[in-house]
Parts: C-alpha cells; structure tokens; sequence
C-alpha cells in the first residue's frame, strides 16, 4: 500500500513541484521584506494574498497601511522580481481586506509549506491520546496522522459554515 504523499508525488512531475516550492517561498519572505524596506510595522497588518499573472496581490487591514506600502511599490517589485526571477513577477496589487477579515490566518490562502508545517503538528498530536479521532466516521483510516488531519479540516469547515 502506497503512502499518500507518495502518490501525490508521483502525480506531480519535479518542475512543478519546484515551482510550489518557489511560491511557498514568495509567501514566506513577506516579513523579511518589510524588514528590509524598513516598514517592519507593516508585515503585521499586511500579507500576500495571491500571486498570479505575474502579480503579487497583497492585502493590508487598514488604508493607512495600503498608502505605506504604495511608497514603496517600486521597491518592493524590485525585490519580487530579484528574489523570484522565474515567476515573472511584473506587479504589485494593495488592496484592503474584507471587513471583519483583518486576520491574516484567515484570509491568507495555505501556502504548501504552511500546510507540510501543520500536517507535521498534526502527526505529533496524533500519537497523542488527546487527539480526537473523529469516532466511526473515520475508523477505517489507519493512519493517525491522516484521521487527525481530517478531522481538523471537518472542524475547519464547520467553523467556516458558521460564520457566513
């Protein structure tokens, strides 16, 4: 029986693979490009939201925030396109975030390397006794760390449905 990462990986060929790696990259280096920018302040009330089409979408949780990252736009696409030269990078959108979303947890999309990070948590809570299993629903899963990733995302959704 094959292991699950196992099959993702052979669905996906090593270019693209790269290429997730390169954007989980482009996700994580937000901070430290506010630190080099000396706006330090902003990384916490700022975040990438997206990138495609050769534009890296970035939200802000305030206007004040958007007017202090639109002086440094041209920088800031600068370092884009040094640090990631083979996405393409040829602009930069600042938006505000949707009222009562000012959370960068829950606006921010999951980037790959987010989502090997807390699959990583999620093994270690397994092999907890604490850690709900999901009952007989997921009983026929043998892998712990997959039922305790389930039964996180079934939570998650259900979080989700109640808030809208």
């Amino acid at each position: 029986m094959k292991r699950v990462g196992d099959l993702i990986s052979s669905i996906f060929d090593e270019k693209f693979v790269e290429k997730t790696k390169g954007y989980s990259k482009l996700f994580d280096c937000w901070e430290d490009l506010m630190v080099k920018n000396g706006i330090a302040a902003a990384a916490g009330h700022s975040w990438i939201k997206n990138a495609e089409k050769g534009l890296v979408w970035i939200e802000v949780d305030h206007p004040g925030w958007k007017q202090i990252l639109q002086t440094k736009e041209s920088k800031l696409l600068h370092d884009f396109k040094y640090r990631f030269p083979d996405m393409g990078i040829s602009g930069i959108s600042i938006f505000l975030c949707k009222p009562g979303t000012g959370n960068r947890e829950e606006s921010r999309e999951q980037t790959p390397t987010k989502l090997a990070r807390e699959g990583k948590r999620e093994e270690s809570a397994a092999a907890s006794p604490a850690v709900e299993t999901g009952g007989d629903k997921y009983g026929a899963i043998k892998d712990e760390a997959l039922r305790a990733l389930l039964v996180r995302l079934e939570k998650r959704i259900a979080e989700r449905d109640k808030e809208q």
